[in-house]
């Protein structure tokens, strides 16, 4: 197994706007490469082993003009606050705060009720949520694998950067949570995609063929993503 990614951020002057840059070192990388990161609103690159920063510096200004855009089309940052507003299933929920509630938040068909101190609440309700879409994704993949004859070896809900699922070869698939915020359709089209990497670990024909056997949701859910998908990722 290659060594973990190393990280360095460093501010920097984009365009005229201070941004940051998260440099990143990695022994699988084979080229230097540049990405926006929504939920931090900086600027990643990423360094092969023998990779300069000089290089990472001359693909970042050669197209500064587009991360600059990139940059000031991220949807403002929404904060888990109370009486904020985040949604689920693609659905507005409004956090209210009750000091009288015991126990886990209740999530209902428009507000999410929480309990405890102020300072505890974001995370309290991204807990409930991580728990929420566990229970969902685990469901559904394991319902959609078997209607292909595959089994996942383990399915996991993290808080990842920049993948809505993925699929290692050793079939654990993995979710992010802020899928859950994600209406219905969306959250089918990228479990189908991430079950049918069960069975091709490609993206050739026969992959995406098994993919829309598994949902029909391909073209509208990765529209959603594309264009709203970055706000899931400015909820903090």
């Amino acid at each position: 197994m290659s060594p973990p990614a190393r990280t360095i951020d460093e501010p920097i002057v984009i365009a005229g706007h201070l941004t940051s840059i998260r440099w990143r070192r990695s022994q699988r990388a084979r080229r230097v490469a540049l990405k926006i990161d929504p939920q931090a609103g900086g600027i990643v690159i990423t360094l092969p082993p023998r990779g300069s920063r000089r290089a990472g510096l001359a693909l970042l200004r050669g197209h500064e003009a587009w991360v600059a855009d990139r940059l000031a089309a991220l949807p403002a940052l929404t904060t888990i606050a109370p009486g904020g507003t985040i949604p689920i299933f693609g659905e507005p929920h409004v956090i209210v705060q009750d000091a009288a509630h015991r126990g886990a938040p209740v999530i209902g068909s428009s507000k999410i009720l929480v309990s405890g101190q102020p300072e505890f609440l974001a995370r309290r309700v991204r807990d409930a949520l991580h728990a929420l879409a566990t229970e969902r994704f685990s469901d559904q993949a394991r319902d959609k694998a078997k209607r292909i004859g595959v089994t996942p070896n383990h399915i996991r809900v993290k808080d990842t950067k920049s993948r809505w699922g993925s699929c290692t070869a050793e079939g654990i698939l993995m979710f992010s949570w802020r899928l859950i915020m994600a209406p219905d359709f969306v959250q089918d089209y990228v479990i189908a995609h991430e079950v049918a990497h069960l069975r091709y670990m490609n993206h050739a024909p026969e992959f995406w063929r098994l993919t829309e056997r598994l949902t029909p949701h391909r073209a509208p859910a990765m529209t959603w993503l594309s264009v709203q998908g970055p706000g899931l990722l400015r909820i903090v």
